[in-house]
């Protein structure tokens, strides 16, 4: 379930897990019910990066973006993770902070037609 994360990954996502942002914590209230059936962890390991939150049987990644995300050296990092879990069978979609705090439904709406299409694309 670690997909080959190193122990310090671990420990930052542990500490990532009991320091949630605000947008975090609205879309985590979402996706702890399961959408579709589907379960995701938040703040999970994956290789030598952490996903704001994943579903291991749909392996798809959400990412939440504050306003650090506009740093150019994160948006670097961000632009490598990506393409790394691209390159490794993942889905990956992104949400900024103000899309979830103000946009709640959307994001949703969003989020399940992701789902629907990575089904309909493993059936």
């Amino acid at each position: 379930m670690s997909h080959f994360a190193p122990p310090q990954i671990f420990a930052n996502a542990k500490q990532l897990r009991n320091n949630l942002t605000q947008a975090e914590l609205i879309l985590w209230g979402y996706l702890k019910q399961k959408p579709l059936g589907y379960r995701f962890r938040r703040q999970h390991p994956i290789n030598d990066f952490i996903a704001d939150f994943f579903s291991y049987k749909l392996h798809l990644v959400i990412e939440v973006d504050g306003s650090i995300h506009d740093n150019a050296d994160v948006k670097e990092k961000d632009i490598e993770k990506e393409k790394w879990l691209t390159e490794n069978g993942y889905s990956v979609i992104r949400f900024c902070n103000s899309d979830i705090e103000k946009e709640l439904e959307k994001v949703i709406s969003l989020i399940e037609d992701k789902i629907k299409l990575i089904i309909s694309e493993i059936t």
